[in-house]
């Protein structure tokens, strides 16, 4: 057998449009020689001039950063204090690892437009189309118009959402895991403001991420390259970076394909 590995992750960049500019993360790099001084404190005396290669080391990248930033994992404590029927809702450090590292299934919907909530019959329709019935566990990728707009000015309002009956129907069959390429497992928020604003209906807010109140899942966001995953057949990897009562973590997510030699 021969393993392929498809990097479905974003990196962590200042310069790349990928949240809003409260949200966006900062790095502080020294070079290599400015990292001497720090060497000098385990080993008084040295210079760059006398460690090898006449340099320091790269070992101070400092970031200020978000756990929602780059492509991570949401918990569902990040949606809401409880989930399924009032239990303690589980934060990122408590989430099951084996819910992490499961055979994926792909949805294709790049053909709806910006702002579009999925429904449950749509997503019944595109696992009818591509013939795949769900499994438990089964992580479930989203692809949607927002992937190909990764970086430009208007990343944040692209792509369409997943609507809180979308969510159950997944949920409901088992599926703990899910994720997007988009800003945001909901429709964007300019979208969804403008509906709030014609129906004065406040419950459409959030209502994919608020679903995880009935039945307690996880989502990914800003992941990259579903264009390029099958519609099965691949195993994903998502664990996250354990962060204490995390609301989030940080995930090098990848797709996994054992191919025949």
């Amino acid at each position: 057998m021969t393993r392929r590995i498809l990097d479905l992750s974003i990196a962590i960049d200042p310069d790349v449009v990928t949240d809003p500019p409260f949200m966006r993360p900062t790095i502080t790099r020294q070079t290599h020689r400015e990292t001497v001084a720090e060497a000098a404190l385990f080993f008084p005396g040295i210079t760059a001039e006398t460690m090898a290669g006449g340099q320091g080391f790269a070992a101070s990248e400092m970031l200020t950063l978000s756990t929602h930033n780059g492509t991570h994992l949401d918990a569902p404590w990040h949606y809401h204090p409880t989930m399924d029927g009032g239990m303690p809702a589980l934060t990122i450090d408590e989430v099951p690892l084996d819910w992490c590292f499961q055979p994926g299934v792909k949805l294709d919907f790049r053909h709806l437009p910006d702002g579009h909530v999925v429904t449950a019959a749509e997503v019944e329709a595109e696992l009818d189309r591509i013939g795949h019935v769900l499994a438990p566990l089964e992580i479930v990728l989203v692809n949607t118009g927002a992937g190909a707009a990764l970086g430009a000015p208007d990343f944040l309002g692209r792509g369409c959402g997943m609507g809180y009956a979308a969510t159950m129907y997944l949920t409901s069959r088992g599926v703990r895991v899910t994720g997007t390429d988009a800003w945001s497992w909901d429709a964007p928020f300019s979208h969804t403001a403008a509906r709030v604003a014609e129906t004065g209906d406040y419950g459409l807010v959030w209502e994919g991420h608020k679903a995880g109140r009935d039945i307690g899942y996880c989502h990914m966001e800003k992941l990259t390259n579903l264009d390029r995953l099958p519609a099965d057949g691949f195993l994903v990897s998502c664990f996250p970076t354990k962060v204490k009562r995390g609301s989030a973590g940080w995930t090098r997510a990848v797709a996994i394909f054992e191919d025949a030699a």
